[in-house]
């Protein structure tokens, strides 16, 4: 990316020291798979950074987009992934699916 493209300043307090950082992993299909994964994670209420009296409740239309968004890229990349890839995007899907089930109905009885 040209510096141009790149709308983050370059060397200022925004951007901790490199050797402070934690390195970046290189892009992939299992990285993007593991990310939209793990936002829906997040947007279910099944994973939570601080006390659990803060924790938010859950948001089903975003976790519900997030699903859609791991199925649409399941669709997309059928036949073009490794075997490893599709487990993991299908496994992903299946377990997501299941949560957001489990989330639904609880959400139901508040």
């Amino acid at each position: 990316m040209s510096e141009a493209e790149n709308p983050l300043p370059q060397g200022d307090s925004a951007e901790p020291e490199a050797e402070e950082r934690m390195p970046i992993p290189p892009a992939s299909f299992e990285f993007l798979a593991l990310s939209i994964r793990t936002q829906a994670e997040l947007q279910l209420g099944l994973i939570h950074f601080g006390p659990e009296n803060e924790r938010p409740k859950p948001d089903l239309g975003l976790a519900r987009h997030s699903i859609d968004l791991l199925g649409m890229l399941q669709e997309k990349t059928k036949g073009n992934l490794t075997l490893e890839e599709q487990r993991l995007i299908e496994n992903s899907l299946t377990e997501l699916r299941f949560r957001f089930v489990q989330a639904l109905e609880e959400s139901k009885k508040s």
